[in-house]
């Protein structure tokens, strides 16, 4: 099969290269994800539905949990999370923590657990892969962004900053989404920030109103 697009009766077909190709790769990769599941996720399959074939896969991805990984990357890409200054380091982490987690659940979540048996003896885990896709859809920096906020309204001490705090508020959030395969509630959200992560950042002094 080749890289040619389907089009219309009587149209010229077009020959995909490049980002639009890997674009229609990946929304075909997603496509048999959401219709089959990780279960029965093959490249061969998603082959068919991209109306390519396999060694166009192989040349840009490994395997099937590799290409799964990125297909989920692409997915969370078309679905931002922006966070505007609502004065509150702790509003503006809420709102984080609700888009991220209307955003990870259901579909994503079950694929991440069904990857881990594929990825257990491969280049990396499932924690390496949550750290990938973290960095390639910018959550570390959304939260960087949000605590510089904080750090200049006097909020947050940047002194007490690391890369392994920052971290912690979408670490939690995504550990209790694994464990219930559930969306995050208010009371589990603010729990996440008032009883574990804002004591860790924030400077001593008066709670903010």
């Amino acid at each position: 099969m080749s890289n040619i697009s389907k089009t219309p009766s009587g149209e010229p077909p077009q020959r995909r290269r490049g980002a639009a190709l890997d674009e229609a790769l990946l929304e075909a990769a997603w496509a048999e994800l959401d219709a089959h599941g990780y279960a029965d996720f093959t490249m061969e399959g998603v082959a068919r539905r991209a109306g390519t074939s396999r060694p166009v896969l192989a040349r840009r991805w490994a395997g099937r949990a590799e290409l799964a990984v990125a297909a989920i990357g692409h997915y969370f890409s078309l679905h931002p999370v922006d966070v505007p200054d609502l004065g509150s380091v702790r509003e503006e982490l809420a709102s984080l923590l609700r888009q991220w987690s209307a955003r990870a659940t259901p579909a994503p979540v079950r694929f991440m657990l069904d990857l881990r048996n594929d990825l257990a003896p491969a280049r990396g885990d499932l924690n390496g892969v949550r750290r990938n896709l973290a960095e390639q859809l910018g959550e570390t920096g959304i939260v960087g962004e949000i605590l510089a906020r904080g750090v200049a309204r006097g909020e947050v001490d940047a002194g007490k900053l690391s890369p392994r705090v920052t971290a912690v508020p979408i670490d939690l959030a995504r550990n209790e989404i694994f464990l219930t395969l559930a969306g995050l509630p208010d009371e589990v959200i603010y729990e996440i920030l008032d009883l574990v992560f804002l004591p860790l950042v924030r400077k001593p002094g008066p709670l903010p109103r």
